[in-house]
């Protein structure tokens, strides 16, 4: 498509802009700044990166309303870069295809199941007694799904993915590849020096347009529910413990762990490898920095590093002592050496 086309379905989708330069380059993909060639879009949303427009080799750039540019190259001028290249990848990529298998043969679905219409079934896949899923289902092979698991409409679940009994997605959740939604939480209790298992009667909850990574692992609650707050997403390998409630719209980088019954405010985010304990309250807007470990409450907007986690204002001066150390501990040797000089010094006048 021509640049103008493009142009004129980000104003569409909310994107406001103008374009300095060729309005008739063709544009046949989206790419990184680096790697554009002829015929790519790409974009510039960090200034770390500002140096490579003059470098890049694509055929247009998006940019921010004011950022200088070099005359000869093409640019998109918009206030969100970063949002407009999202609805362009879409546009000139178009969104993943999904295979139309309808329901395969070799999928096994029992008789008590409903299922919406426009399902796509792949082979392979298991569909337990009384599951109810909406329209526009998409389940690659190998799939389980247990009784009386609750699916929403255009949910589409990957490869492998396991989903247990009387669980709950809403609509337009997405699950990736080899993730385990209400499995058994970590529940036993310490009797006669063994551990007895205690049954896991509730359920692990979805709610609307939740995606979740590759090897996730989801409990379901002991009692009640273990839910996931609507848009909320994970990446890879995320492990959310029994009874746990994750708010609204958070965000999850890989192996972010939480133990059971804690509570997550709305738009959390937490950078990989963070782990919190349980019984804890996260409050709303909450920051935490990658390889932190939690292990008390957070209040609201607040921003946390570390292990144990505390307030990154007092972590920065906390490493930056840290890092002053070595020099610290030489000084202090220098001035014991001084004082027992001077002890010494002392101690000759005294004696005559």
């Amino acid at each position: 498509m021509q640049l103008l086309e493009l142009s004129k379905f980000l104003a569409e989708n909310g994107f406001a802009n103008t374009i300095d330069g060729q309005t008739g380059v063709d544009i046949r993909a989206a790419n990184t700044l680096e790697d554009a060639r002829e015929g790519d879009i790409s974009f510039l949303a960090n200034p770390r990166y500002t140096n490579l427009l003059s470098e890049t080799r694509a055929s247009a750039v998006i940019v921010k309303n004011g950022e200088p540019t070099p005359k000869d190259l093409t640019v998109v001028r918009c206030d969100d870069p970063y949002g407009a290249i999202t609805a362009a990848i879409i546009r000139v990529h178009g969104h993943r295809n999904h295979p139309q298998w309808g329901r395969d043969a070799r999928a096994v679905i029992a008789e008590s199941a409903e299922i919406g219409e426009n399902a796509n079934i792949g082979p392979n896949v298991t569909i337990a007694a009384n599951v109810t899923a909406g329209r526009n289902a998409v389940i690659y092979p190998g799939c389980y799904i247990g009784d009386d698991v609750k699916i929403g409409d255009d949910v589409t679940l990957f490869p492998n993915v396991v989903i247990y009994d009387s669980c709950v997605l809403g609509h337009r959740v997405t699950i990736h590849s080899g993730s385990v939604i209400g499995h058994d939480g970590l529940g036993y209790a310490p009797v006669g020096g063994a551990w007895v298992k205690i049954p896991q009667a509730g359920r692990a909850v979805l709610e609307d347009d939740v995606e979740i990574g590759a090897g996730c692992a989801i409990d379901r609650a002991t009692l009640g529910e273990t839910r996931i707050g609507q848009g909320t997403k994970f990446s890879d390998a995320v492990v959310i413990g029994h009874g746990t409630k994750i708010g609204p719209h958070c965000m999850f980088v890989a192996q972010v762990g939480i133990a059971g019954s804690t509570k997550v405010g709305h738009h959390v985010t937490m950078a990989g490898q963070v782990g919190v304990c349980g019984h804890l309250t996260i409050g709303d807007n909450v920051r935490i920095g990658a390889k932190s470990g939690v292990h008390s409450n957070i209040e609201n907007d607040a921003v946390y590093l570390g292990s144990p986690a505390i307030d990154s204002g007092e972590f920065k001066r906390q490493a930056y002592l840290v890092r002053r150390l070595p020099k610290l501990k030489q000084r202090l040797r220098d001035l014991e050496k001084e004082v027992a000089q001077l002890k010494e010094n002392l101690d000759d006048t005294a004696a005559d």
